[in-house]
């Protein structure tokens, strides 16, 4: 009997995996392992394999270069260049200022102490247009009390001289023919001289001095207000043409301003000044010497002090890629690098090697290739991503 009952267990057992089996047979063994073939096709794909292929949002992959979806650069305004490496003009920056041209700017100075009084309804204002000759103002002398204790008893003195003259020349008249002609004639002369020095001495104690405009221009500085008492040689109105400005440049090495070319520039805010190099002065200032730029018409628009940085072209030459100055960012460590793009949605950055070019360019010497496609737009924001 044992061995009956084990040959029916083992039957009964090889029929329940048999149902088992034909059970399962239609259905999907999703509790399986996956076969190992999407870590070869990822491996064929290269770097892409890092970023999954439904991302959509910007990343740094494991290499340090970026993956940045087509929709996310549009959003960030990229906008690159095509890398061209030739021979530019190599460049200087100095540090320099606007001044007032020398002929088309001027003072309006005090020639003795006065008082200051409006030529008109009111002193000139600021930014205010004049013309060559116009009178802003007026200076009424002021004297002390012996000065015009002084100026009044040489007005008496004249005035009894000039009554005795006037007396002799009214004698004469009536004994012309027995008096000789030459001395009415030198009665009439000194008559006339004491007239002339009386009204000089009046003028002198209550004439006011015209105050006129030097050039035709805008008055940029007023440094009065009505009934201000000034000294003499004090500066009152600073007139400019604001069309014919100039920049000064100082140089703290002589040997770079040999070779410098006719055309400068310098950034300033809300545009780029365009300037012509005039001339170099042979005297130092603050260890330096000058350098005179004026500004071409046209430029923006600057007022007389502001700083400025002047990139002056030279004869001398630099091979690279000339690129705008935003495709150049700072990184860390303390140097300059640029992103290139290098495939349609990832970006490389490159450290680079650069020289100042113009007030807008800047020219990479090292770590740029011949057609490479640089951000110039945007490049900030992409050593955002992390």
């Amino acid at each position: 009997m044992k061995p009956l009952k084990i040959v029916l267990a083992a039957s009964s057992a090889l029929l329940v995996l048999t149902n088992q089996a034909l059970a399962h047979g239609d259905e999907e063994h999703s509790s399986s392992p996956p076969a190992i073939a999407a870590p070869a096709a990822n491996l064929a794909r290269g770097n892409e394999a890092l970023v999954p292929p439904s991302s959509a949002t910007p990343q740094r992959l494991a290499d340090g270069s970026l993956f940045v979806p087509k929709a996310v650069q549009r959003q960030l305004g990229l906008r690159t260049q095509l890398a061209e490496l030739r021979d530019v003009p190599a460049s200087l920056e100095l540090a320099g200022k606007v001044v007032a041209n020398a002929n088309a700017g001027g003072l309006v100075q005090a020639g003795q102490a006065g008082r200051v009084e409006a030529a008109g309804p009111t002193l000139p204002v600021l930014g205010q247009v004049v013309r060559k000759g116009e009178v802003l103002a007026r200076l009424q002398p002021v004297i002390n009390s012996l000065e015009r204790g002084a100026s009044q008893s040489q007005i008496a003195e004249i005035d009894a001289q000039l009554a005795i003259s006037e007396r002799k020349v009214v004698r004469y008249a009536e004994l012309e023919g027995a008096v000789p002609q030459s001395v009415i004639d030198a009665t009439g002369l000194e008559r006339d001289a004491l007239r002339r020095r009386r009204s000089a001495l009046h003028s002198g104690l209550s004439g006011a001095e015209a105050l006129r405009a030097p050039i035709s221009g805008v008055i940029s500085a007023s440094n009065v207000v009505a009934g201000q008492v000034v000294d003499a040689k004090e500066v009152l109105f600073e007139v400019v043409d604001p069309s014919r400005l100039a920049v000064e440049a100082l140089a703290y090495d002589p040997a770079l301003t040999a070779g410098i070319a006719a055309k400068a520039s310098a950034a300033v805010p809300g545009g780029v000044l365009d300037l012509n190099y005039v001339g170099t002065g042979r005297q130092l200032r603050e260890q330096a010497l000058v350098l005179l730029f004026s500004v071409r018409p046209g430029s923006a628009a600057v007022a007389v002090g502001q700083p400025v940085t002047v990139h002056a072209s030279t004869t001398r030459s630099v091979h690279g890629a000339a690129l705008a100055r935003t495709a150049v960012i700072k990184i860390t460590s303390g140097e300059t690098a640029v992103w290139v793009h290098t495939e349609a949605e990832r970006f490389v950055q490159r450290k680079v090697t650069v020289q100042p070019l113009s007030a807008t360019e800047l020219v990479v010497t090292q770590g740029v290739n011949q057609g490479d496609r640089v951000v110039t737009d945007g490049a900030g924001l992409l050593a955002q991503v992390r």
